[in-house]
């Protein structure tokens, strides 16, 4: 009788060999048939890898994605029936595979396009009216707290991120420049879509996840940050879906 354990790990590795012990329905050898099921597993993790970072593949090439994911399924199977979930060590599994070491961003990238997927799934939400904005007097909007989208996503890198992944995937984007860049992932609709943050933007936003008011949110973002712009970023990506005012009584 073949145990799971073999069946498993087998499954995943191409190299070792056929567990024994395997019969069809009517007794007979079965060795054939697992070979083609291992195979057809192989291939689903791959394309599944696959779709969820394309930028990745398209920086590599598709020959050598396929090959660095076969490495990875081996060592990280699916813990979950839910191919959405797959990946998501990918990351970090791209930082330390030597062999891609000289792509010293491509980790980077993967931890982007996985905040896509999870942007993507994330639950919908309402969208605060932005006329509450304007309706508020300074202390009040200090005082404000927010609440953002659960599809907001920021990814926060010290290569320039959103450039590398726009010139990757948007035919005659510029190519990037050397610089830091933040990003923040909006779903306005239905799909997720990455948008480069001015300076201080990502304190900002953070603050503000972190339950901080309006004020303190604002002076988490240092000197340098453009509120306007961000505040534009959040308010058309649909980011904002509360405003709530506490107001302390004199």
């Amino acid at each position: 009788m073949t145990s799971q354990a073999a069946f498993r790990t087998a499954l995943l590795d191409a190299a070792q060999p056929v567990p024994p012990g395997l019969t069809d329905g009517k007794g007979r050898p079965a060795g054939r048939r697992y070979a083609v099921y291992r195979n057809n597993v192989a291939v689903s993790l791959r394309e599944a890898l696959a779709t969820g970072f394309p930028a990745v593949e398209k920086l590599i090439g598709a020959e050598n994605f396929a090959h660095v994911a076969g490495v990875f399924l081996r060592s990280a199977p699916p813990v979950s029936p839910l191919m959405m979930h797959y990946g998501a060590g990918f990351p970090e599994f791209l930082a330390g595979f030597k062999a891609l070491g000289h792509i010293q961003y491509l980790a980077e990238v993967a931890r982007l396009e996985l905040a896509l997927r999870r942007s993507y799934h994330a639950a919908d939400a309402p969208v605060a009216d932005p006329a509450i904005l304007q309706s508020l007097d300074e202390e009040a909007l200090m005082a404000a707290h927010m609440t953002l989208a659960p599809a907001v996503e920021v990814v926060r890198s010290p290569w320039p991120l959103w450039s590398i992944y726009t010139f990757t995937m948007t035919p005659g984007a510029p190519k990037p420049e050397a610089r830091t860049e933040d990003v923040i992932i909006l779903r306005a609709e239905f799909d997720p879509e990455p948008h480069l943050l001015p300076a201080g933007g990502a304190a900002f936003i953070t603050a503000l996840s972190n339950g901080a008011p309006f004020g303190e949110a604002v002076d988490a973002a240092g000197d340098a940050f453009d509120l306007g712009a961000t505040l534009s970023l959040l308010l058309q990506g649909g980011a904002i879906t509360d405003i709530s005012i506490q107001r302390t009584d004199p």
